[in-house]
């Protein structure tokens, strides 16, 4: 139906502004409320109203500020959920399905423009066993209690981040190689896995495999590639740095997301010297520090809207492996 200035809206449209989950005519509860797939920040889902009865303004201004609310997350700017008293009217249906609308495709996003998020603390350090140089290579895993805790985490703006150091240079003095790791380091910075993109704070090196475009619900039950990043010039060109992500089931079900950091050293001719033979080089002058990679989650927070938010429920260290 088709309305003009001074239309009654009808029941089952303004049901629709609650109850609408097909594309285009997105409803509040399924952009706020259980939803589906990347939509839902399971927050309580509105009443609609029963065929005949009249909508209050009461009614509406619930609809209008459970839009705002989700608004002031989201960072997105409305028309038209101006307060209104009995006798006021109401926005054409347009301007509110707009609206909405425009609530779906960023919580569908991520919410990527939301503020309202803390980064949390170390949930799980790896460390290298030892100086090495070969690699280093860990798998960390944030779990959920359930799959729609999943999805609000990330449809509300929730990261998996991995930060990555050198702790020290293990017994010996920094070599060219240490450099060579920190200059990689800078270039990664937090790497964030989000809801359909995943990010690197830092710049430079080469990017030779760009999987950044995707996030977690791009990833299935074997690893994706996210970002491998490679040396771009000096002496050891070859070393770069790989994250890969899986789940541990398809998107619709799983509860466990598992990230895979990889520091990788295919230089040969690093042999170690020997007692004797060192001509007062260090020891490991061809090997790299203890490298250190930890898992934190940068989480919604209630701050900017929000009545709820939904965070992980456990951590775990699933693999480090350090290979001299």
């Amino acid at each position: 139906m088709a309305y003009a200035a001074g239309d009654s809206i009808l029941d089952d449209h303004y049901n629709g502004f609650l109850t609408g989950s097909s594309a285009g005519a997105y409803g509040i509860n399924h952009i706020q409320g259980t939803g589906a797939g990347e939509y839902g920040l399971g927050l309580t889902a509105l009443t609609g109203t029963s065929a005949g009865v009249t909508i209050q303004a009461s009614q509406w201004n619930s609809l209008f500020t459970g839009m705002d609310n989700v608004a002031n997350h989201t960072n997105d700017t409305l028309t038209s959920t101006a307060a209104r008293s009995a006798g006021d009217s109401i926005a054409f249906v347009s301007a509110l399905q707009t609206d909405l609308n425009t609530l779906a495709a960023s919580v569908a996003a991520g919410s990527p423009n939301a503020t309202a998020v803390a980064e949390g603390g170390e949930l799980q350090s790896s460390v290298a066993s030892a100086r090495w140089n070969n690699s280093h290579i860990v798998e960390h895993s944030i779990t959920f209690s359930s799959n729609a805790h999943l999805r609000y985490f990330f449809n509300a703006g929730g990261t998996m981040r991995m930060k990555f150091t050198r702790n020290g240079n293990g017994g010996g003095s920094a070599t060219d190689k240490d450099d060579s790791v920190d200059e990689m380091i800078t270039a990664v910075g937090n790497f964030d896995l989000k809801q359909t993109t995943s990010t690197r704070s830092g710049t430079g090196e080469t990017l030779t495999t760009d999987g950044l475009a995707n996030g977690v619900r791009d990833c299935s039950t074997s690893y994706l590639v996210l970002m491998r990043l490679t040396q771009s010039s000096g002496t050891y060109t070859t070393m770069y740095i790989q994250v890969s992500a899986k789940l541990d089931a398809a998107i619709a079900t799983a509860v466990t997301v598992t990230m895979r950091y990889e520091l990788n050293d295919p230089d040969t001719g690093d042999d170690e010297y020997t007692s004797g033979n060192t001509s007062s080089i260090d020891q490991y002058e061809n090997f790299i520090g203890i490298t250190d990679f930890a898992t934190h989650i940068v989480a919604p927070t209630t701050a900017q809207g929000l009545a709820s938010v939904y965070t992980i429920a456990s951590s775990a260290v699933v693999s480090n492996t350090t290979n001299a």
